[in-house]
C-alpha cells in the first residue's frame, strides 16, 4: 500500500491539479447548466433542437478536435482569447485555467442532461399552485423547482466533476501537458507511459483516478439519496 502513496512532488502536483481543476470546472459550469436545462426542459422556441445539439456536440466529437477549438477560439490569437486577454487579464491557452474550461465544456453535457431529466420529472401543478398565490416565476423556481431538482442537480454536478477528472484529448490539445501548471492526472499519466521504467508510476496515478472517481460516483449517489429521502420524493 505504501508503493501507492509514496508519490513524487510531480505525481502529487497532478493529483492536486486535477481536482483542483475539476472543482472549478464543476462550479462554473453550474449556473449555465441549469439554465440551458431549464430551457431544453421548458422551452419552446426557434433553434431549441440546434441548441440541443451544440449541448451535446462534445460527447460526440473527438476530444482532440474540441481541444483544437478551444485553442482556436480562446488562444492568444483566437478572437475570445484576445479579448479576455486584453480586457480582464483572463489567459487560457497553456494555463490550468484553460484545463478548467476544456474539462468543463466537455462535462457539460453530462450535468445538462442529468439536470434537464430532474426538471422534466417535476410535477407542474406544484409550481402552478404557487403561482396562483401570487408568487413570480423567479420565485417559484428558487423555492418550489430548485428544491425538487436537487438530487438530479447533484448527480450532475458530480458527473460532470467525475468526467473533468478523466479528461485528457481536449485538454492536452488546448494547453499541453506542463508539469505543475496544466498537467492533469491522465497527461502524467500518458507521460509515464512514453518513458522507459514509468509502468510503476503510471499504475500509481491510474489507481488514484479511479478511487477519485468512484469516490465521486458514490457521493453523487448517496447525497442524492439523502436529498431524495429528506423531501419525500422516493
Amino acid at each position: 500500500m505504501n508503493w501507492l502513496l509514496d508519490l513524487t512532488p510531480d505525481e502529487w502536483n497532478a493529483v492536486r491539479l486535477s481536482i483542483k481543476v475539476a472543482t472549478v470546472a464543476m462550479l462554473f459550469s453550474l449556473p449555465p447548466g441549469i439554465l440551458i436545462a431549464l430551457l431544453l426542459a421548458r422551452g419552446q422556441f426557434w433553434g431549441k433542437t440546434l441548441l440541443n445539439g451544440l449541448v451535446h456536440l462534445p460527447l460526440i466529437l473527438p476530444p482532440v478536435v474540441t481541444g483544437y477549438l478551444l485553442l482556436l477560439t480562446f488562444g492568444k490569437r483566437g478572437p475570445a482569447g484576445a479579448f479576455l486577454a486584453e480586457h480582464f487579464g483572463i489567459v487560457f491557452s497553456f494555463r490550468w485555467t484553460g484545463a478548467a474550461l476544456a474539462c468543463g465544456i466537455m462535462g457539460f453535457p453530462l450535468m445538462v442532461r442529468a439536470i434537464r431529466l430532474s426538471i422534466e420529472a417535476v410535477d407542474r401543478k406544484m409550481e402552478a399552485a404557487a403561482g396562483t398565490l401570487g408568487a413570480n416565476p423567479l420565485w417559484v423556481f428558487a423555492t418550489i423547482t430548485l428544491p425538487l431538482i436537487l438530487p438530479g442537480l447533484i448527480a450532475g454536478a458530480i458527473l460532470a466533476f467525475a468526467k473533468a477528472m478523466g479528461e485528457f484529448g481536449a485538454t492536452i490539445t488546448f494547453v499541453s501537458n506542463i508539469p505543475g501548471e496544466t498537467q492533469t492526472l491522465p497527461s502524467a499519466i500518458y507521460t509515464f507511459t512514453q518513458v522507459p521504467g514509468g509502468d510503476e508510476g503510471a499504475l500509481r496515478l491510474t489507481l488514484i483516478s479511479i478511487i477519485i472517481s468512484m469516490a465521486a460516483l458514490v457521493a453523487s449517489e448517496v447525497l442524492a439519496r439523502r436529498v431524495g429521502r429528506r423531501m419525500d420524493i422516493e
